[in-house]
C-alpha cells in the first residue's frame, strides 16, 4: 500500500480548528451589523453558467481573461465556472426567482470564490468573500448607508484605521465620452504603454488607469479624468453621497483613478484600504451596478453592493493583535468505566440541554491521564463521576482555570443537582 502523503491544492488553504474563532468572529460581527440594517442571507451554488460572469463581469477583464476556473461539463456539454465573485451569482438568483418584482432586497452572502492567481499574502486561488447587495434602490442614500455600515463593521472588529477611497464612473454616455478621450490620449502616447495597456487600448481603456506598472504612473496621472466629463445629474449624485458620508463623520478621499476591475459598475465605486498589509491593502471594495440586473436577463433595476476579503480582514485583525480564542469545551467529564461511564454520559446530556459544551472522556484511562486531557481541553470545570461518589448518589466538580472561584476546591454535589450547580456557575 502506498504511503504517499497528500497535500492540498496550491493556493487553496485549509482552515484549522485553532483558526475557527477568528473566522467566526469576523463573519458573525458582519452579520450582526448587517441584520441591524435589514439584510437577509442568500446562498448561491459555487458553480454557475459561464455566461453569468462573462456577461456581467466583462469579457475584457483580468477575471474573465486569465483567472476563471471554467470547464465543459462532460455529462451534457454545459460551460460552467467556479464563481470568481458573488454579485453576478446573487443577481442571477434574484432574477431567476423574481425577487425584485414589486419589492426591494437587502441581501448578504458569505462563501468561497475561485480565481487562478499567483498565491501570495492575502490573495489565494480559493478565497472567501463576505458581501452585501442592496437591490431596487436608486438613490445615493443607499450608497452612503452601505459605507456607514462598513465603517461600523471595522469599528466593531477593532481593526484600527482603514482608509476610504471614493470615485464615480458616472452614467453610460459620460463614460463613453471619457473612453473616447482616453483612447485619443493613450494613442498619442503609445510608445509609453506596456503590452497589457496596448492590448486594452481599444477594448477596455479605463482599466489602463489601474495599472501597477511604475513606468506608466506619470502617464496615467495626467490622463483625462472622468470627473471632468460628468453631467449635472451625476455630479449631484456624487455630491449628495459625499454629504451623507461626511455627516456620519467618515473621512475619505476622492481617487479619480479608482475604477474597480468589473464592467458592471456605474456611478459610485469605493475601496477600504489598510496600510498594515503591504501591497494587498484593499480589504473591501464595491459600488453601484445599475446595468447588471438587466444585463443578466432581469427587468431594469438599480443595485449597489460590496465584498470584503475574509482572509485579508482576518490577516488585518492578526496584525492588530485582535485575535479571539475559543476553548474546545466548557466542561470535561472524568469517569470510571462501566456504570459510571453511562451515568457520566447522561449527566453530560443534561448539561448540553442547558447550552453547555461538554466532552466526556472517550474510552477508559486512569484519573491522572484524564485530568491531563481535561486541562488541555481548556474546560473551565472538570466533573468527576467515580464509582465511590456515584455509589452515594454524588459527583464532584473542580474549577480548572486560574481565577475561577465557583468550585475552587473540589466540591461534592448530588448527581441530581449537578447539572443545575454547574449551570449556575456559568451564569455568574
Amino acid at each position: 500500500m502506498s504511503k504517499e502523503k497528500f497535500s492540498g491544492v496550491k493556493g487553496m488553504n485549509d482552515m484549522l480548528p485553532q483558526d475557527a474563532a477568528i473566522w467566526q468572529t469576523v463573519q458573525q460581527t458582519a452579520v450582526n451589523v448587517l441584520e441591524r440594517y435589514g439584510y437577509q442571507e442568500i446562498r448561491t451554488p459555487i458553480l454557475e453558467n459561464t455566461k453569468v460572469f462573462t456577461r456581467g463581469v466583462g469579457e475584457v477583464t483580468d477575471i474573465v481573461e486569465k483567472e476563471m476556473y471554467s470547464f465543459t461539463d462532460s455529462m451534457n456539454g454545459d460551460q460552467l465556472t467556479l464563481r470568481p465573485e458573488g454579485t453576478s451569482a446573487v443577481v442571477r438568483c434574484v432574477n431567476e426567482n423574481n425577487l425584485l418584482y414589486g419589492a426591494t432586497q437587502r441581501l448578504w452572502y458569505c462563501g468561497p470564490m475561485f480565481r487562478h492567481e499567483r498565491p501570495q499574502r492575502g490573495r489565494y486561488r480559493q478565497f472567501h468573500q463576505f458581501g452585501a447587495e442592496a437591490l431596487g434602490m436608486a438613490g445615493p442614500d443607499i450608497d452612503a448607508e452601505m459605507i456607514v455600515m462598513l465603517n461600523r463593521i471595522w469599528k466593531e472588529l477593532g481593526v484600527g484605521h482603514v482608509r476610504l477611497e471614493l470615485n464615480t464612473l458616472g452614467a453610460l454616455p459620460e463614460r463613453q465620452a471619457h473612453r473616447d478621450a482616453l483612447i485619443k490620449y493613450f494613442e498619442a502616447n503609445r510608445d509609453v504603454l506596456d503590452e497589457e495597456a496596448q492590448r486594452r487600448l481599444y477594448t477596455n481603456p479605463l482599466r489602463i488607469l489601474d495599472t501597477k506598472n511604475p513606468d506608466m504612473q506619470d502617464l496615467v496621472n495626467a490622463a483625462p479624468r472622468l470627473l471632468d466629463y460628468l453631467g449635472e445629474e451625476s455630479r449631484g449624485f456624487l455630491a449628495r453621497m459625499e454629504e451623507m458620508v461626511s455627516a456620519a463623520g467618515i473621512d475619505y478621499t476622492i481617487n479619480p483613478r479608482l475604477v474597480r476591475g468589473l464592467d458592471y459598475y456605474n456611478h459610485t465605486v469605493f475601496e477600504w484600504i489598510t496600510e498594515k498589509l503591504g501591497a494587498q491593502g484593499t480589504i473591501c471594495g464595491g459600488g453601484r451596478y445599475d446595468p447588471l440586473i438587466e444585463m443578466l436577463g432581469g427587468r431594469p433595476a438599480p443595485g449597489v453592493g460590496f465584498a470584503m476579503g475574509m482572509e485579508r480582514v482576518i490577516e488585518l485583525m492578526r496584525e492588530c493583535g485582535n485575535v479571539p480564542t475559543r476553548t474546545q469545551t466548557d466542561v470535561y467529564v472524568i469517569h470510571h468505566d462501566g456504570d459510571a461511564h453511562v451515568k457520566a454520559m447522561l449527566l453530560a446530556e443534561q448539561l448540553r440541554d442547558r447550552g453547555i459544551r461538554v466532552i466526556v472522556h472517550p474510552g477508559t484511562a486512569g484519573m491522572k491521564n484524564q485530568m491531563k486531557k481535561a486541562d488541555a481541553s481548556g474546560a473551565r470545570f472538570a466533573v468527576f463521576a467515580t464509582e465511590d461518589e456515584l455509589a452515594g448518589g454524588n459527583v464532584s466538580v473542580k474549577s480548572l482555570r486560574e481565577g475561577e472561584t465557583s468550585f475552587a476546591e473540589q466540591t461534592t454535589v448530588s448527581l441530581e443537582s449537578a447539572a443545575e450547580a454547574v449551570a449556575n456557575a456559568f451564569a455568574k
